[in-house]
């Protein structure tokens, strides 16, 4: 049995591009980013982010245009897939992207909305402070079995 199955939650580092295929189906396109925070052996805290492509299918894709922007926190599904291609200089490519089968939109509104409104809602401010997960190393001792 095999299994390709990617989860992330993190926030978008543009805002979202949407565009339609020949057929008229939506694809929209996101890169997230994802950060992890840890304490290295001299004690110093150290921090690296990933960025990820993520592509995003029909009514997903319409969703997730209509409603996320430049930091919004978003939780997604999907599986990774890479796909290649020979550029106008001749050159071979690569890209591994989440086909994300699932998206759930995280956080709250950073202010009211009327009811009835339309609009999207407000999307979070990229800079603001996040709440970081330190992951400490676990001891022998410490575990209770």
């Amino acid at each position: 049995m095999d299994l390709n199955r990617a989860t992330l939650i993190g926030r978008l580092t543009r805002d979202p591009e949407l565009r339609s295929i020949p057929s008229g189906k939506s694809v929209c396109t996101i890169s997230v980013a994802t950060s992890r925070v840890w304490t290295d052996a001299q004690g110093q805290k150290q921090k690296q982010s990933e960025f990820h492509n993520v592509v995003l299918w029909s009514k997903l894709a319409d969703v997730t245009a209509q409603y996320l922007r430049k930091g919004s926190q978003v939780y997604i599904e999907g599986r990774l897939q890479t796909r290649d291609w020979t550029g106008q200089d001749g050159v071979k490519r690569w890209r591994t992207e989440i086909i994300a089968d699932n998206m759930i939109m995280l956080g709250s509104p950073s202010g009211a909305r009327a009811a009835g409104d339309n609009a999207p809602a407000p999307a979070h401010d990229f800079a603001a402070p996040v709440a970081e997960v330190v992951e400490e190393e676990i001891k022998l001792e410490d575990i209770p079995f």
